[in-house]
């Protein structure tokens, strides 16, 4: 139905009602509210970073404001006379803004913001105005006034705010058709970021939590409509068994943090055996790991899966001029701070009119009663006469006055007491009206040099109200953690090769491995093809699989060695080829594609391996040598879709497994990416070093400790605290110059690792709470420089720490590095050197990754019965090869 027709009978004109549109109705009603919550509820205004409720709240305190704390519900109370929302929606702003603890002080019981806890009722706890908002918030005289809703009483349009106070306290509301989200900002932050503006510099600034944490704004693009903030609990490992949580993202709960571990838990994500809440003045949130759990990667995994990383959306809106606009937070910054500017000037000029008519008084006084003026008037029977009187009498004054004197200045006159007039003080009136005049002088100095007035008034902020608010979220470079890499495994692969089915579902059916519900597996059937699918319960494949095996997406390392036959021309190929990436679901030829083509040998090879193998030909064959070897490091590896070298044109009877071979790929580069602490293959960072499977890293510590650990990817160092990180040389004699806390004095010494133990932490200086390495070095003969404070005077000096201290035991205090005090302490250029990576043998060449347009290279035949020397690994390897 689109129209309402109100009709009634006819009346005595015969007239009817007209229609009314339902779509007009809609329209002109929805349009009414949607505009009456954008400005009246949900968004703030740009001039003081206020809801309504929020501004009604100051002003109802700063109208209660005595100094001394007045019970919430007597604030509610007050405020209800300007905000007709009742006590609930008021209640809930004053704890909101108490918590933030910057325009209200609190007493009582206000809630946890970290906890989730909520505030006690509203008649036990008390509040009043902070220094601060009585400081920045609050000038009737500037401020502009309308009536309340009910017309009884005047409330502020806006506050004069002289802060920008939006960006510090934030805000979050829900309007109809938009929302905002402004996150806070460090106070510091954002006085330092006006001053750079009022510099005309252009400025940037970056959100602030009060949770703490830590967070990745590198997507938050001025915190507009599109930006995100990743935000990370801090996670430390207290040992090997147990984790600390200290610090939360904001916008979560201990106990939602909680509550999103367990279930993590529950799901299999993660493996864990208890968790304990330990929150009292900080928090610290305790889990205690699984056995066989390994720290790095279940904080990889806490990240993933839990609320110990969230993604926070901001969006910039504010009203002005009565009207919704988005804008960046440096736009609102310099908003804000020309506001403030402008605002200043406006309290200057007012404080130069109020000191030039108190000037004006003081010296219409002083005429008035040193001239006796005030005689004059004794006999004038009419006022207008003593108005007329006094007005002759200050007419050879007033060219001296900046403006005309009115009869209300006469007036003034008339009303001062006679006993102030026989206590005059000539020289105490002279005295004032000087001071009148220096005042004057500086407020017209303040406004002939506003910029750097505003900029002192920053610095007064700073330095009155800085001190405790420093920034509490540290800002990181995160990296991407993929899920299936950290997912614990929660589930167990299955095969039932003759049927063709592969899951997770199939527990009479062959054990392949443990596995994560959220891995694909790889499939390769004989018919040549292969197959990358999602786990599942029980999933149809393909009949006979030869293969079957957790598909790691991007692993450039597996390599798979294949002979195959091709059906068209009876040979024997062979081919080296790698699976980096692929379409879910979607089979891949490895043949030739024709008819009668299968995979006659078949190995996964996870570090490259290349192994030597026996093909023994038919009895029928016409070949002369019937068995021979082939060893696949002879070939290249090529991309899926390469149809191989031939191996025979003869009839292959069988291929059995003769000998492992060592990995043609080289050792692995690794990286280290200080910025987030974290290893990669990348190239990004600092190149560590060229490692095979044994290798190890050393990692010192500022703190002293120095670890051995692998070069797994999933590794995680706190890079701030990283001194050196190195690939491990058991041979290198380790030199380090150290800080002693209980002597103050630094100690050298020069010794060999002697721990293998992987992934514990020794410490090599004292346990002084203040003792710290300074510099460690792998050089054979390293040099400091270093400046001593001998006597007055200050000496360069360098010391060749191999000479200093000979090799002793890593338990050894060492020597004094010099008996005069340290001032500056440093690596000499040419001995620093000794942290890049040495040399290592060049990396495996690159590889031919063209998957599907390479075609079969170059078919020659291999001289029957050849062979390759290779080295003979373990006999376990042997293991890990499927023979078909």
């Amino acid at each position: 139905m689109s129209d309402i027709i109100n009709e009634t009978p006819e009346g005595k004109d015969g007239s009817l009602h007209e229609s009314i549109p339902v779509t007009g109705m809609y329209k002109d009603w929805f349009l009414d509210y949607a505009s009456y919550v954008i400005l009246e509820r949900a968004v703030p205004a740009i001039e003081d970073g206020l809801k309504p409720v929020q501004r009604r709240i100051l002003h109802a305190m700063k109208e209660m404001d005595d100094g001394r704390f007045n019970k919430v519900a007597n604030i509610i109370g007050q405020s209800m006379q300007y905000h007709p929302h009742g006590d609930a929606s008021i209640g809930d702003a004053i704890v909101n803004m108490g918590q933030k603890d910057l325009l209200i002080e609190t007493q009582g019981n206000w809630g946890d913001i970290r906890t989730g806890d909520g505030a006690a009722a509203a008649r036990y706890i008390e509040a009043r105005l902070s220094k601060f908002a009585l400081e920045v918030v609050f000038n009737p005289q500037t401020t502009e006034w309308q009536l309340s809703y009910d017309g009884r009483k005047r409330e502020p349009v806006t506050l004069p705010v002289k802060f920008p106070l939006l960006l510090a306290q934030g805000v979050e509301g829900i309007a109809v058709g938009l929302s905002t989200k402004i996150l806070p900002h460090n106070f510091c932050e954002l006085i330092l970021g006006s001053i750079q503006i009022l510099k005309g510099e252009r400025t940037h600034i970056l959100p602030d939590f009060p949770t703490g944490g830590m967070a990745d704004f590198s997507e938050y693009n001025e915190g507009v409509r599109g930006g995100r903030v990743k935000v990370r609990a801090r996670i430390e490992e207290e040992d090997n068994k147990t984790l600390l949580i200290k610090d939360i993202p904001f916008g979560t709960t201990t106990n939602s943090l909680i509550e999103s571990i367990i279930k993590a838990n529950d799901k299999g994500k993660i493996k864990i055996k208890k968790v304990v809440d330990n929150t009292a003045k900080d928090v610290e949130i305790q889990i205690q790991l699984a056995p066989g759990q390994s720290p790095d990667m279940t904080i990889d995994a806490l990240y993933a899966f839990t609320d110990c990383e969230v993604s926070i959306s901001p969006n910039a809106c504010v009203i002005i001029n009565d009207k919704p606009v988005f804008l960046s937070v440096n736009d609102i910054l310099e908003y804000n701070t020309k506001q403030t500017k402008a605002l200043l000037k406006k309290e200057l000029e007012i404080r130069k009119a109020e000191l030039m008519e108190k000037l004006l008084f003081s010296s219409l006084e002083k005429i008035f009663i040193e001239n006796r003026i005030y005689r004059d008037i004794e006999e004038c029977e009419t006022w207008d006469a003593v108005i007329q009187t006094i007005d002759k009498g200050l007419e050879p004054f007033k060219p001296d006055f900046y403006r005309e004197i009115t009869t209300e200045d006469i007036v003034r006159l008339t009303e001062i007491k006679i006993k102030r007039i026989s206590k005059f003080d000539a020289f105490k009136a002279d005295e004032l009206m000087r001071r009148l005049q220096e005042e004057l002088k500086e407020v017209n100095h303040h406004l002939r040099h506003l910029t750097d007035y505003a900029i002192q008034y920053y610095q007064n902020l700073l330095d009155k109200y800085g001190k405790g608010r420093e920034r509490k979220t540290e800002i990181r470079a995160f990296d991407t953690i993929q899920a299936t890499v950290v997912a614990a495994n929660n589930a167990k692969l299955y095969v039932n090769r003759a049927d063709g089915f592969v899951g997770f579902g199939l527990k009479k059916d062959e054990f392949i491995c443990d596995c994560s519900d959220l891995d694909d597996v790889i499939v390769f059937r004989r018919d040549g093809n292969c197959v990358v699918t999602k786990i599942q319960e029980k999933g149809f494949v393909g009949k006979d699989i030869l293969h079957v095996a957790i598909f790691r997406k991007g692993d450039e390392r597996m390599v798979y060695n294949m002979v195959y036959l091709d059906g068209e021309s009876g040979k024997a190929m062979v081919k080296r080829f790698q699976v980096i990436g692929v379409t879910r679901d979607r089979e891949y030829d490895l043949t030739k594609g024709t008819k009668g083509s299968k995979v006659m040998y078949l190995t996964a090879n996870p570090n490259g391996e290349a192994e030597v193998i026996t093909i023994f030909l038919t009895q029928g064959a016409k070949a002369k040598i019937k068995v021979f070897d082939f060893d696949f490091s002879t070939i290249e590896i090529k991309g899926r879709a390469a149809g191989g070298n031939i191996l025979t044109k003869y009839p292959v009877r069988k291929i059995q497994w003769k000998m492992a071979g060592t990995s043609t790929l080289g050792g692995l580069d690794i990286y280290f990416d200080a910025s987030i602490g974290r290893l990669n293959t990348d190239q990004r960072g600092r190149k560590i070093g060229n490692f095979l499977g044994e290798d190890r890293i050393i990692v010192f510590y500022k703190n002293g400790d120095y670890e051995l650990t692998t070069f797994e990817l999933t590794n995680r160092y706190e890079a701030n605290e990283v001194v050196l990180i190195q690939k491990f040389d058991p041979e290198k004699v380790i030199s380090a110059v150290y800080f002693d806390g209980a002597t103050k004095t630094y100690f050298v010494k020069r010794f060999l690792i002697e721990t293998t133990t992987i992934n514990k932490k020794f410490n090599l200086i004292s346990d002084h709470k203040q003792s710290f390495l300074k510099i460690v070095s792998t050089d054979k003969q390293p040099q400091v420089k270093a400046v001593l404070q001998k006597g007055k005077e200050k000496e360069e000096q360098e010391f060749d720490l191999d000479i200093l201290i000979d090799v002793k035991g890593w338990k050894a205090i060492g020597n004094k590095l010099s008996s005069y005090p340290v001032l500056e302490l440093g690596l000499i250029e040419s001995a620093a050197k000794v942290s890049e990576p040495e040399e290592e043998s060049d990396s495996k060449e690159d590889t031919d990754q063209k998957e599907e347009t390479e075609t079969s290279e170059g078919e020659e035949d291999l001289e029957i019965g050849s062979t390759v020397e290779f080295k003979i690994k373990k006999d376990e390897d042997k293991d890990q090869l499927g023979l078909f």
